[in-house]
């Protein structure tokens, strides 16, 4: 029963991926065909990801006093009618405007009809984004099921399902785009329902009523200030954490913006940007999955993060500037070495930082960390991009790893990795904490 679970848990994280990265790197595409600028563009990717961070966490305690079964049906559904208005929005905007009284000239009325499409588009990703929390409740489902025997392993399909789902959707989506934007969005939907079907069918619920009660005493952790400032406060959990964003903020700016760098610096169209994407998918997979383990069996933690961080500036440089797509493809290789390093240490190394019951926590901070960063990078680099050049975004991500290089030398270093997983974990400080860079 509890192979099936967690197979049936891996079919769905893979499908909602799937469709997820699908339709990812179309969307500024998308944008542009009704007149967004690249601000626009970065905002309307930017949109999904505040939606998402206001709505992955009430999912999460939904989740908690209700089941995650009919947590994951609502969000499932969610996306669904998300990736069909994304698909209807054209006809539906059209159809809109034409409700609008007579009286505009044809110019301004096709300026009106674009501005609605666009705001349709805006609200399938914030609809989508707000439901989406599909991923958290999918990792709560399996800490149901399983023990710390198995725990690890169950954690991993989900991990696998989303790797694989980011390597076959921009293929894929890019294919599907040949016939038009709304085809991946419409694709997007129906694997949207099939997941749907999948959950109804054959996901039994996870949660007994004697472990909501038992939730219902212990909620979870929220993310406010006060959490923060006292974590980055701390002698080393709070330099880890200040990397996270940094890190996450330069690396989230070539994610989100790439689409439009692609667009605007090497004019590559729909289909060569994701099958670039589709490399950069393949190259973090063996980063991940095989690279990782041969570095941190030879060097330590803070090793590795302050030459992945070095590593991250020359990259980002030679992004900014790579005037053909024959050295792009060379340039995204240290890229996804520096960036599938840094995201799987700093893991490892704030969850030895701090003792047992204060992992689950202090991972919190670090995801929402990182998920305000996917709110900041598209908006901020579709902004440097439409006002400076292409060359912006990297040129900016460049400067902030060089000031975190310094930083990581001069706060991470000089406090040493703790000896062993689960020992070592700091103290809390005495008095208040203080930020400081």
């Amino acid at each position: 029963m509890q192979k099936s679970r967690l197979t049936t848990i891996f079919l769905i994280v893979f499908i909602d991926l799937l469709g997820f990265s699908l339709i990812l790197p179309l969307v500024p595409y998308y944008a542009g065909e009704f007149g967004a600028s690249p601000t626009v563009a970065g905002l309307l990717i930017a949109s999904y990801a505040a939606a998402q961070l206001v709505g992955s966490p009430i999912l999460g305690r939904l989740s908690d006093r209700y089941g995650r079964r009919p947590v994951l049906l609502t969000s499932i559904f969610g996306t669904f009618l998300g990736f069909l208005l994304l698909g209807l929005a054209v006809p539906l905007g059209i159809w809109l405007t034409r409700l609008i009284p007579a009286g505009l000239s044809g110019q301004d009325m096709v300026a009106v009809e674009n501005n609605v499409i666009l705001g349709l588009l805006f609200a399938s990703r914030i609809l989508d984004g707000l439901t989406g929390g599909n991923i958290s409740v999918a990792h709560a489902y399996i800490a149901d099921v399983t023990d710390e025997t198995n725990r690890a392993r169950g954690m991993g399909l989900v991990g696998a399902a989303f790797g694989l789902g980011f390597i076959l959707g921009p293929a894929i989506g890019g294919t599907l785009s040949m016939w038009g934007y709304a085809v991946p969005a419409f694709a997007a939907a129906g694997l949207s329902a099939l997941n749907l079907i999948a959950v109804f069918i054959w996901l039994p619920e996870s949660l007994t009523a004697a472990r909501r009660a038992e939730l219902a005493k212990h909620p979870r952790p929220r993310f406010n200030l006060q959490a923060l400032r006292q974590s980055l406060g701390r002698p080393r959990v709070g330099p880890l954490l200040h990397t996270r964003f940094f890190f996450g903020l330069a690396f989230a700016m070539l994610e989100t913006i790439f689409p439009l760098y692609a667009e605007y610096r090497l004019g590559l169209n729909e289909q060569l940007t994701s099958y670039v994407l589709v490399y950069v998918g393949l190259l973090v997979v063996l980063v991940q999955g095989v690279a990782i383990r041969w570095l941190t069996a030879r060097y330590s933690e803070n090793q590795l993060i302050l030459a992945a961080v070095i590593l991250m500036v020359p990259s980002l440089l030679a992004w900014a500037f790579a005037p053909n797509l024959a050295l792009l493809l060379i340039v995204l290789a240290p890229l996804a070495l520096a960036g599938g390093t840094l995201n799987t240490v700093l893991k490892s190394a704030l969850s030895k930082s701090v003792s047992p019951e204060e992992v689950g926590g202090t991972l919190g901070l670090s995801a929402s960390l990182e998920s305000s960063t996917r709110v900041i990078a598209p908006s901020l680099g579709g902004a440097l991009l439409h006002r400076l050049g292409p060359a912006a975004p990297g040129l900016f991500g460049a400067i902030i790893m060089a000031w975190l290089v310094s930083f990581v030398w001069r706060r991470l270093m000089t406090t040493p990795d703790p000896p062993l997983p689960g020992r070592g974990s700091e103290p809390r400080p005495a008095g208040p904490a203080k930020a400081g860079f």
